[in-house]
């Protein structure tokens, strides 16, 4: 890795401890994100996107291993599901806990996605703690496919812009989303 590269990450870092909003790239498309355990950051996020809070954001983490830190019971259905999926998932697990509250949807579950792209899953183990993955549109927009498509407001909204992937310009899809329930039960969202 190269010190320009690693030098961003102890930056974004900081930046989350401290309560910021980013703008990064994911596994999927680019997110608007924060401490995902910060709920003053988390609402700031809210407001960028002009979204009510009772429809939840997901969160991002680095390994699956990390997934029971912040789920009371993982349903077993979920670890078949985690070792199967081929492209970026996101999974709807039961019972959050320490997870800022108004990430928590109201029946008590929260969306978490393995990622797989390399800053995103640097930033995340270096930070420690799942960090918040949401569209970088405004609420009802569509979501832009690439760096380039995210419009002015957002990008002038956010605390800091990750300058890596920038000039990447490969056009991206949001993932796909499960819901699992304690007793195997498993509901496809979007596909």
């Amino acid at each position: 890795m190269d010190k320009s590269y690693l030098e961003e990450i102890k930056t974004v870092v900081k930046l989350l401890k401290e309560g910021k909003v980013i703008l990064y790239p994911t596994d999927t498309i680019w997110g608007i994100g924060c401490d995902a355990t910060n709920s003053e950051a988390v609402k700031r996020v809210y407001e960028i996107k002009k979204r009510i809070d009772s429809k939840a954001m997901i969160v991002l983490l680095d390994l699956p291993e990390k997934i029971s830190l912040y789920i009371k019971q993982v349903p077993e259905i979920a670890w078949d599901i985690i070792d199967c999926a081929d492209e970026p998932l996101t999974i709807i697990y039961p019972e959050a806990i320490r997870i800022a509250k108004n990430l928590i949807a109201e029946d008590g579950s929260v969306g978490i996605r393995i990622t797989k792209e390399q800053f995103s899953k640097d930033l995340i183990y270096r930070f420690n703690k799942p960090i918040v993955s949401t569209s970088a549109n405004i609420s009802g927009e569509p979501s832009p496919a690439c760096f380039a498509d995210i419009s002015d407001e957002i990008k002038n909204s956010v605390d800091y812009i990750v300058k890596y992937s920038q000039n990447f310009n490969q056009k991206s899809k949001p993932s796909g989303i499960i819901k699992v329930g304690l007793n195997g039960e498993v509901w496809v969202i979007r596909k």
